[in-house]
């Protein structure tokens, strides 16, 4: 199983519409595909599920179905994790939902970064139970629907949750709007990355008590980026978009992987994955028929324009999943 995280430490940017709109083409491209929401917002969770869905499953009477419930006995002292019952969407596609109180979780995983250290191994058996939650719950849940490929949505903070969820990932992919925000995140992203990389190797020292659990190896390695809506939004001005766009490559190169850009802009950036258009009259169509806005038909109302819209959409969410595809099959550049 191949695990890929989409975080930037800057939010509304359209990462949890990409991470479904990916895990759907990678399904209709033949993987069978776990998709995580460890965003406590649970944004992803409400574009797969409608609010009866969401409900049942939050119950007392759906245990083992969201993330919250799966790790709630260890965050609780009382024991540890319980296997994950990912929701079935689509043959091959499957869901572990969030959870909006899932950001209790985050007291105990911030100890338990210091305590995975400890020089007394019951301590450092009990962090590395808590540190390691998401990525069992995620492997478990991968093997239990023979999943080849999982990945996780985060939400844009940079604090205790985001760090366990992103050392569970084996590979990151960065989602970016041309603007400074986009820019400073990236500037705030890179040396945290370094540091939770390095702390978790740290933890991993042949000198520390083993722990007797399946660890993730916090690997994290940066695939590139993919710039969201990059069409010009409504009264933002044209020199102001590529004024930051043509800073992008230079950024992430230096601040995401320690490197000087050779890119003299967006189009030649190696790093650059995919420029996804903002289809605006197409999300509120697919929102209505919970479905990606490249398996709209004419029923759904996709006709005339909106036809065309859809093969667009679909041609560059294909190109996309089989880039990702084939670098996730290669080797990539590890953070500096």
């Amino acid at each position: 199983m191949t695990t890929i995280a989409f975080f930037n430490n800057k939010g509304g940017v359209g990462t949890t519409s990409l991470v479904y709109h990916l895990s759907w083409k990678l399904q209709e491209l033949g993987h069978r595909v776990v998709v995580s929401d460890l965003d406590p917002q649970s944004n992803l969770t409400g574009m797969f599920l409608d609010d009866d869905q969401i409900e049942t499953l939050w119950s007392a009477t759906s245990p083992g179905t969201s993330m919250l419930s799966c790790v709630e006995e260890l965050n609780n002292h009382l024991g540890d994790i319980k296997p994950a019952n990912p929701v079935a969407i689509a043959d091959g596609l499957h869901l572990v939902p969030g959870s909006l109180a899932l950001g209790q979780f985050e007291d105990r995983l911030a100890n338990a970064w210091n305590d995975s250290r400890s020089d007394k191994p019951t301590a450092r058996a009990d962090a590395l139970r808590v540190m390691s939650a998401f990525h069992r719950v995620l492997a478990q849940a991968a093997a239990g629907v023979r999943a080849d490929l999982t990945l996780i949505d985060v939400g844009p903070s940079i604090g205790a949750l985001n760090r366990a969820a992103l050392i569970t990932a084996d590979m990151l992919v960065i989602p970016l709007a041309a603007d400074l925000f986009s820019l400073q995140g990236l500037r705030n992203l890179g040396p945290t990355l370094r540091d939770w990389r390095s702390g978790w190797q740290r933890r991993l020292e042949p000198d520390l008590p083993p722990a007797a659990i399946p660890l993730p190896s916090g690997a994290m390695r940066p695939l590139g980026y993919v710039l969201l809506n990059p069409s010009v939004r409504e009264n933002y001005p044209v020199k102001s978009y590529l004024k930051w766009a043509a800073k992008i490559p230079a950024s992430y190169a230096r601040d995401i992987l320690g490197a000087e850009s050779t890119a003299t802009d967006i189009a030649t950036d190696p790093n650059q994955l995919a420029l996804i258009r903002h289809f605006k009259s197409l999300m509120p169509m697919a929102q209505e028929a919970r479905k990606p806005m490249f398996q709209l038909t004419a029923r759904d109302g996709a006709i005339g324009g909106h036809a065309g819209a859809v093969r667009d959409a679909d041609l560059q969410f294909t190109a996309l999943a089989q880039k990702l595809l084939h670098l996730a099959s290669t080797s990539a550049s590890p953070i500096a």
